[in-house]
């Protein structure tokens, strides 16, 4: 124990002796741990962000949704002539759904209604929506004011509805929205909620569901079909396109993680045999979703780590090079100690120490700089989210560490290698 805590107050001296030199080395070490924490914090926090978006559409759920056949709208643009087209789910689809689905913990079906919202001088193209209160559960919304649709409003067929909150913004910048009126065409109705902002806003969820759910407008399924039927108008410059869907989404939540796979494919199977083209009902799964972001988050993952591996290993690099100068110019210190009884291994040792303290120190203030450079990054860039882990902490320091002593163990070689009597004679 005193040989090696003498050993290690040696190879400390002798770091301090030669301080420039020291923190020239250790630089290579310190930007290559940094460059590991930095890196996986990017990775990670871009994972658990996009992961994020995809749970939020519910990891149990399965969504089909209504889409507007290819031929159809290619005729819309060529023609540009007025006519109704029909496609989708229908209603005997959603009791076919129900009847295959027995033991789904819900199943809510959504319907598009409306060309336009409207509030005084304020217009917008229709995002609105009959639901059902189950929706918020299966959606997993929050309401940020007031409160969702209930029973009693579906019972009572109310003109009710719950915003999201970017319509709360655009229709009611300066004021609270509940209690105030919005029209839907010409049919008013009172705002009662506000919902959370949903960070799928123009992110990887808006994108999976083809809209911006911020802008979407709930009222009760009954008070949907009752005031606007199946029919939806949208005027354009010179003409107008008139859709007719019965049912626009449906989740299906099922029971536990492991049904969501074959009740997917059951799912299709059924919308391949009652709709044969399959071109206007689509399937979105965030399950697989989810899935595959982890796959592509891991190999990102495993990029960062072998960019910042190359930076370690001409971290080492750079130590080997500087000790094995160390040894060349401490040759003749060499002869000394070893005339005065020093055998190799205490010489071996001392240059592994100093190698071995040099990168772990390098290591420590690259964990330090690369946690506060990933907060930093975090702070300044907010759409560039970051996520430190504990893991790339120790690795980064274990990696820094065994590099020193690698890179360290053929220049000690050298030096308890080296002939006494040659050492002492070197000038």
């Amino acid at each position: 124990m005193a040989f090696l805590l003498e050993t290690i107050r040696m190879g400390l001296t002798n770091l301090r002796l030669h301080m420039l030199r020291s923190i020239l080395t250790a630089l290579g070490i310190i930007f290559g741990v940094l460059a590991v924490i930095v890196m996986s914090s990017l990775g990670e926090g871009a994972k658990r962000a996009a992961l994020a978006q995809i749970e939020r559409l519910g990891a149990r759920n399965i969504i089909i949704r209504s889409q507007k056949p290819p031929d159809t709208q290619q005729q819309q643009g060529s023609q540009q002539q007025s006519f109704v087209s029909r496609y989708g789910i229908t209603r005997a689809d959603l009791e076919v759904i129900r009847e295959n689905f027995p033991d789904a913990e819900a199943i809510v079906p959504l319907k598009e209604v409306g060309g336009q919202i409207i509030r005084d001088d304020k217009r917008r193209v229709s995002q609105a929506f009959g639901v059902t209160p189950q929706l918020m559960s299966a959606a997993n919304l929050r309401v940020g004011a007031g409160r969702y649709l209930h029973e009693s409003d579906m019972n009572e067929k109310a003109r009710v509805c719950v915003v999201g909150a970017e319509i709360a913004r655009q229709f009611f910048p300066l004021e609270d929205p509940r209690g105030k009126t919005l029209r839907i065409d010409r049919v008013p109705f009172t705002v009662v909620g506000v919902l959370e902002p949903i960070g799928l806003a123009g992110g990887a969820g808006a994108a999976l569901i083809g809209r911006d759910l911020n802008l979407d407008v709930h009222v009760p399924m009954t008070t949907a079909r009752d005031t606007f039927g199946d029919l939806v108008v949208r005027g354009t410059s010179g003409s107008f396109q008139a859709s007719s869907v019965e049912v626009s989404e449906v989740y299906i939540s099922v029971p536990t993680r492991e049904r969501v796979i074959p009740d997917a494919e059951r799912l299709r199977l059924i919308v391949k045999s009652r709709h044969r083209s399959q071109t206007d009902v689509g399937l979105i799964v965030p399950y697989e979703l989810l899935e595959n972001a982890r796959k592509t988050a891991l190999t990102f993952n495993l990029i960062f780590g072998a960019i910042a591996a190359i930076s370690l290993l001409v971290g080492g690099i750079g130590i080997m090079n500087i000790m094995l100068a160390s040894v060349t110019e401490r040759i003749r210190e060499i002869g000394v100690r070893r005339a005065l009884g020093a055998t190799r291994q205490h010489i071996l040792w001392q240059f592994l120490v100093e190698t071995s303290v040099l990168s772990a120190i390098g290591g420590g203030i690259g964990v330090a700089v690369g946690v506060g450079g990933s907060l930093l990054v975090g702070w300044a860039a907010p759409n560039m989210p970051t996520a430190i882990t504990l893991w790339s902490i120790l690795v980064s320091f274990s990696v820094a560490t065994a590099t020193g002593l690698v890179f360290g163990l053929y220049p000690a070689r050298r030096a308890a290698m080296a002939d006494p009597i040659v050492a002492l004679r070197h000038d």
